[in-house]
């Protein structure tokens, strides 16, 4: 997405840096919360939501030319505000956050959950189109279209 973007190359290299972590938070939330095969309850879901900043505490010492740990801490922001931890708006999100946000959301709608069959590429189109330009930036959005225009 970054490289349809056209991001310079030390931009694309640090979406591909933090998206190789972006859930690297996840460590540290209990595998019966993660692998749970019915809807989480509001306390358990609480607990998940808190890996973007356990990613962000897991990375930060490591800190290097990328602004990696941040980016992983925003993964989960919205334009509107919505997003967690944080509740950023518009420029306060990272680009590359950005980018991360709207594939991540794309791979778990197309792809299977522990407690869900997977939704399918045409249900994460519609949704991420029904996002574009709301909790997700619109040239963002297209690049993922693109993107997924080209996956089987």
């Amino acid at each position: 997405m970054a490289e349809i973007l056209g991001l310079a190359l030390v931009d694309c290299r640090a979406v591909a840096a933090a998206a190789g972590v972006h859930d690297i938070g996840k460590v540290s939330i209990p595998q019966e919360y993660l692998a749970k095969p019915t809807k989480l309850d509001p306390l358990e879901w609480s607990i998940i939501k808190t890996h973007s900043e356990r990613g962000y505490e897991i990375l930060r010492p490591m800190e290097s030319e990328f602004p990696v740990a941040e980016i992983v801490y925003q993964h989960h922001e919205r334009l509107d505000g919505t997003g967690y931890p944080r509740g950023l708006r518009n420029g306060a999100i990272l680009r590359e956050a950005q980018i991360i946000a709207v594939a991540d959301t794309a791979d778990s709608i197309i792809n299977s959950r522990p407690y869900r069959s997977a939704l399918g590429k045409d249900y994460a189109i519609q949704v991420l189109t029904e996002e574009r330009g709301i909790k997700v930036l619109p040239d963002i959005t297209d690049a993922c279209l693109v993107a997924l225009a080209e996956y089987p």
